[in-house]
């Protein structure tokens, strides 16, 4: 887990992109680092003469442009030290000598070093500042202490550092001599890096930058040269290495070990998706169904953390590309995503919670308990099964968690009608996730989700009531791209969530054109003389990124206006995005009579489904503590509204 923390000035930090970590329990070869390491760093940094190049071409605009390619080109310098080793000066005399866990760097002297100083410090004053000059100087004095201080080749530096008996070997080895050593030397601790502040949010991820690199070097810099390691004597001082932690130092092992590591079988290909025999039909809940589903209360849990796209901008990882805070919005429409310091069974509980008692429904009463989500770390007991416990419920004829990602509430939904004909008592279906501690510095993922929960009571409804959902439809499966287009844990990202944006938006075009074209062709339960998605008065779709949702469904007639999105301010909730729509729409005004809805899920595992369902406001349970005078859900009247009450309600 990675969590964010909130600072002593209220603002949203990220320490891991500043602190570089790298789970080296996946890893067996040098090859693999190296591939982790082309990805992180040597695809974002200019390498030295690159540097220099655009230095001396006078390609930089501004200063901020010259201090971020200063500071990816200091990290690319250090990316074997501050992903595998803490540096520490200590006196020859005191170096263990036989042991394999200390290392002693082996360096080669930086050519041309003074000339590239000069250049960039030329440069540093001959551009304009860009937001702030004195940040912009304190940004760059640091930076600049580290690179013109430099006193080794970057380009071919090992990572596998010699241990002292190795580099002895050979007594012209050159390491770090510290002439001037200060045991009092001051770096940045974790505190004062995360509490740094700078009004101008791309200032203050540089500021952290410039700290966390500053504190590579625990030493007076300028008082560093190298020497011969066959030349050092007992008093002298060097940078001595240790692994930064036993993970560290077992990975070194295996790779100087060079123990066989298990083959893993070549990989098979996936055959070519083959469509079904027959279209899956949807469920056409009235005509198929004995016991029908009556919503009877929504309750949502947001988080109390809002991540604005500032704070993302403030927190930008040494491995991002340049990004604006409207860039974002423009790319996903999130202006917001909200996470949570609460545990993901806390939310979960407080939501369930809520809803019971709007509906004023007792524990007893429930016969089965469906939890959503696709980021729970708990496995045993499963958290349906806890949530169960906490509630007081002794017996369910089902308590179980279902991971269908983005679709989690649809295929909720869809069991709890199934569950309905057998248990004939109300069904609670909770749908949550707390992405935000498993997302790392992956910038798609962390720029994507947010945390939340939302709670149905679905109940069967009374004799001769219609039901509430109509039409239910669930997919799974498509091209294995698709499939794998979201992927936690993912070893290839140090185990956080990642995003392949292009299969991702390969399978929501194939998922909404599908749905929308068995919407068309549907007839309304109610009134076969019209078209089901006629007969719709809302779409809220998952709320995956409106962007690209708006633009698929623009492409198969759906008008971006007959959309609800609430993205914007809570960003994508997975399972639970399309229920926290649903609350925000009500508690908006959108929805300000019983509407019937129209709600596509798409996601992970290129799962999907719909609903075709009728939201009566009166199920919503208020934002703060439940009203004991709300109306139940189960005696309401069955008023409608018409498409042009939604156009009306949009307008205001």
């Amino acid at each position: 887990m990675k969590p964010f923390i909130v600072n002593k000035h209220g603002s949203l930090v990220l320490p891991s992109n500043f602190f570089p970590e790298i789970d080296f329990s996946r890893l067996n070869t040098l090859e693999q680092f190296a591939a982790v390491v082309k990805r992180d760093f040597d695809q974002k940094a200019p390498a030295g003469p690159e540097l220099l190049q655009r230095v001396e071409a006078r390609s930089y605009q501004s200063r901020y442009d010259l201090l971020r390619d200063l500071g990816l080109h200091l990290f690319w310098m250090n990316r074997y030290a501050i992903t595998m080793y803490e540096k520490r000066p200590v006196a020859w005399r005191h170096v263990p000598k036989k042991r394999d866990d200390v290392f002693i760097p082996v360096v080669k002297p930086w050519p041309d070093g003074a000339r590239k100083v000069a250049a960039v410090q030329a440069e540093f004053n001959r551009l304009p500042a860009t937001w702030n000059a004195d940040a912009e100087y304190r940004i760059f004095s640091r930076l600049f202490d580290v690179y013109s201080n430099r006193r080794h080749h970057a380009s071919e530096l090992p990572a596998i550092k010699p241990t002292v008996a190795e580099i002895m070997e050979d007594p012209t080895n050159l390491t770090f001599h510290i002439s001037l050593y200060d045991p009092d030397f001051s770096t940045f601790s974790f505190e004062e890096i995360v509490d740094c502040h700078e009004e101008v949010p791309e200032l203050e991820a540089l500021m952290r930058w410039a700290m966390v690199l500053y504190n590579q070097y625990p030493w007076h810099r300028q008082h560093t040269r190298l020497i011969e390691v066959g030349k050092i004597k007992d008093d002298d001082v060097i940078a001595v290495f240790y692994p930064r932690h036993r993970e560290v130092l077992q990975f070194i092992r295996r790779v100087k070990g060079a123990r066989p590591v298990g083959a893993a079988a070549a990989p098979v290909p996936a055959p070519q998706a083959q469509p079904p025999t027959s279209p899956m039909a949807a469920l056409h809940v009235a005509q198929q169904c004995k016991v029908l589903p009556r919503l009877e209360a929504l309750a949502v849990v947001k988080g109390e953390v809002r991540c604005t796209n500032e704070d993302l901008v403030r927190n930008a990882a040494y491995n991002w590309s340049p990004m604006s805070a409207q860039e974002i919005v423009d790319k996903t429409g999130i202006e917001c995503r909200l996470y949570t310091e609460r545990s993901l069974e806390d939310i979960s509980l407080q939501a369930a919670r809520r809803a019971l008692e709007h509906a004023h429904r007792r524990p007893e009463e429930i016969g089965a308990v469906i939890f959503c989500t696709c980021t729970s770390t708990r496995l045993l007991p499963s958290i349906a099964t806890w949530i169960s416990g906490q509630l007081g419920i002794l017996q369910t004829h089902a308590s179980f968690d279902l991971v269908a990602a983005c679709a989690g509430m649809l295929y909720g939904l869809a069991e709890c009608v199934r569950l309905l004909q057998e248990v004939k008592r109300p069904v609670l279906l909770v749908c949550a996730e707390k992405f935000s501690d498993k997302i790392g510095s992956v910038r798609p993922s962390r720029m994507i989700f947010g945390d939340g929960a939302a709670a149905l009571v679905v109940g069967p409804a009374p004799a001769g009531a219609p039901t509430d959902i109509d039409v239910i439809q669930t997919y799974a499966s498509g091209p294995f791209s698709e499939v794998n287009s979201i992927i936690w844990p993912n070893p290839e990202f140090d185990n956080s969530i990642t995003v392949y944006g292009p299969e991702v938006q390969s399978l929501v075009r194939r998922y909404l054109t599908q749905m929308i074209r068995e919407m068309v062709e549907a007839r309304d339960p109610g009134d076969p003389s019209r078209l089901l998605l006629e007969s719709v008065d809302l779409v809220v779709p998952h709320q995956a990124n409106r962007t690209m949702v708006e633009k698929l469904a623009a492409a198969e007639g759906l008008a971006p206006e007959r959309l609800y999105f609430n993205i914007a301010k809570v960003g994508n909730t997975s399972a639970a995005s399309i229920a926290l729509a649903i609350w925000d729409a009500v508690t908006e005004g959108v929805i300000k009579r019983p509407s019937r809805i129209f709600t596509p899920g798409f996601g992970a595992g290129a799962v999907a489904g719909y609903a075709v369902m009728r939201i009566d406001p009166r199920i919503i349970v208020p934002a703060q503590a439940p009203s004991a005078a709300a109306p139940s859900a189960t005696g309401r009247a069955d008023e409608g509204s018409s498409i042009e009450d939604m156009r009306a309600a949009f307008a205001g």
